[in-house]
């Protein structure tokens, strides 16, 4: 089981971090970065899709850190579909790529195309989602959130806001995907400890903004819609959808019915600012230069971290109007 989400303060430091080198990639390539041979290195970049404003951004990060530094990027967006990863994987296989880099839609299914790159020699670095694979060596690192911990951050803001009592709609993110599993494990493991707070529907929004008004209006239609007191959106986009269903089913969304939620995108702040939405929980996407530092390390042939994981805050609606003039997402 790969999914790495147990980070502590202690994985966050260097030197206890399990590391691995490109000698443990089976195929003994080694990647003619700019470190090494002076030209420019080349990068796959498989992305998710388009389905939020935090994926948008992720994508600009990678995109403009990559031109910053004269690395050859090719980028491939699947649209969601875990078909159009793979097909991109194999692309890159055969373009003799460098080193790949791809944020997988789901955790599963992996294994076949990762043993095909590892046979090419091809380094793969994880970001955003893990994969669930028998074999470790198929990929060299992680860089991404603690999905589990965000789950978590989220449940304590909703318990202390409330007095620890609550009946709780659920936005779950994209199925088999590893922020939507582990942001709801997350979550559940700490309202274990509020007995008087309860999910009482739960359903997938897929990450979208459409998708959670859709299901949020689903949700109020039901016998236990009038009970909802608080929504738990795993991505800011679902909450704005449900902020939208919630207005226009007559409940006032931010008083009479609380909403946390994931990401920390700019449309999340606008909405605490007007008093819809209560907090958000960071989950950077500014990774560009991260990934980037790490593909360079790769490709130089040195170690890198097995588990890199981005820091985050969680922001609540009175610090919303002075925090959202740094935002760059």
């Amino acid at each position: 089981m790969n999914r790495w989400t147990n980070a502590t303060a202690g994985v966050l430091a260097l030197g206890a971090m399990v590391c691995v080198s490109l000698g443990v990639l089976g195929g003994g390539r080694q990647p003619g970065g700019a470190g090494q041979s002076g030209r420019k290195l080349v990068v796959g970049f498989a992305q998710i899709g388009a389905e939020s404003a935090w994926r948008t951004a992720n994508t600009e990060s990678i995109k403009s850190e990559a031109a910053r530094r004269g690395i050859e990027l090719r980028f491939s967006d699947a649209q969601q579909k875990q078909e159009n990863q793979i097909r991109a994987l194999r692309t890159f296989i055969a373009q003799g790529v460098d080193v790949i880099a791809f944020a997988p839609v789901v955790e599963t299914g992996w294994e076949p195309v990762l043993r095909e790159v590892k046979q090419a020699g091809i380094p793969v670095i994880l970001t955003d989602r893990t994969v669930d694979v028998s074999d470790d060596s198929l990929f060299v690192t992680f860089i991404g959130a603690d999905f589990v911990e965000e789950g978590r951050r989220a449940a304590r803001w909703l318990a202390k806001a409330t007095g620890g009592k609550a009946l709780i709609a659920e936005l779950q993110g994209t199925p088999g995907a590893a922020p939507a599993i582990d942001r709801k494990k997350g979550f559940e493991e700490a309202l274990r400890e509020h007995p008087e707070m309860r999910i009482v529907k739960s359903q997938s929004g897929d990450f979208t903004r459409a998708k959670g008004k859709e299901v949020m209006e689903a949700f109020l239609k039901s016998p236990e819609g009038r009970q909802i007191t608080a929504v738990y959106a795993h991505n800011d986009d679902m909450a704005l959808g449900a902020i939208q269903a919630l207005d226009e089913a007559g409940r006032n969304p931010g008083k009479d019915v609380l909403i946390v939620s994931i990401d920390g995108v700019r449309g999340a702040f606008e909405a605490m600012i007007a008093g819809k939405l209560n907090c958000t929980v960071e989950c950077n996407p500014l990774i560009g230069p991260l990934l980037f530092d790490t593909v360079e390390a790769v490709a130089a042939g040195k170690t890198v971290p097995r588990r890199i994981v981005t820091p985050e805050a969680v922001f609540e609606q009175a610090q919303a109007a002075e925090a959202i003039k740094a935002r760059k997402y």
